[in-house]
């Protein structure tokens, strides 16, 4: 994972790049931190879900293991995965599908990103609710556990591509829902 591309999406996030409707880091600890974002996405439910359930079609390359968000998957049922193909046979499992209720709610266990590397149980879960025209999605993040670096450091930067990440699946989104029927 490129270290680097932690620190240019906080960055850019900080510079006003973000079209999050509300991002927090709830708390933070040493040992622990919880970030909660909630936006709204200008399309329908179903093509929220779809879109959250293929990640090479909006997670940011440059979070990624391979260099390539083509590599991604994820299987949207209990002990499935959100997994990463790596050249050379080799494979990232970056969280693990806990919960899922099509369309509504997503749940994963996994530390993302620098977090895998640590001694951490962190669970990412994803609501979609109807709001209007559109869907509310609302992503949470808790993570705790022995963090070398602790969670003040972790936790912004993790949030701020937390917040990036779900910007991407909300163009994505609104993309496919501005697509004509075929």
């Amino acid at each position: 994972m490129r270290h680097a591309s932690w620190a240019i999406a906080l960055a850019v996030a900080l510079a006003g790049g973000s079209t999050v409707a509300s991002a927090e880091v709830v708390s933070v600890a040493t040992d622990s931190f919880e970030l909660k974002t909630e936006l709204t996405i200008a399309a329908p439910l179903d093509t929220v879900w779809a879109t959250l359930g293929a990640p090479q079609t909006w997670w940011d390359k440059d979070h990624t293991y391979s260099g390539d968000s083509a590599n991604l998957y994820l299987d949207r049922q209990a002990t499935g995965c959100l997994c990463e193909r790596l050249p050379g046979k080799g494979s990232v499992e970056h969280a693990r599908i806990v919960f899922s209720q099509p369309p509504r709610v997503l749940r994963l266990v996994g530390g993302l990103g620098p977090l895998q590397r640590e001694a951490v149980t962190a669970t990412l879960t994803f609501t979609l609710e109807p709001d209007g025209d559109g869907t509310r999605a609302t992503l949470e993040y808790v993570v705790g556990g022995y963090m070398r670096g602790g969670g003040e450091t972790l936790a912004p930067a993790v949030d701020q591509v937390l917040v990036h990440q779900l910007d991407l699946m909300k163009a994505a989104a609104e993309a496919t829902a501005a697509r004509p029927a075929e």
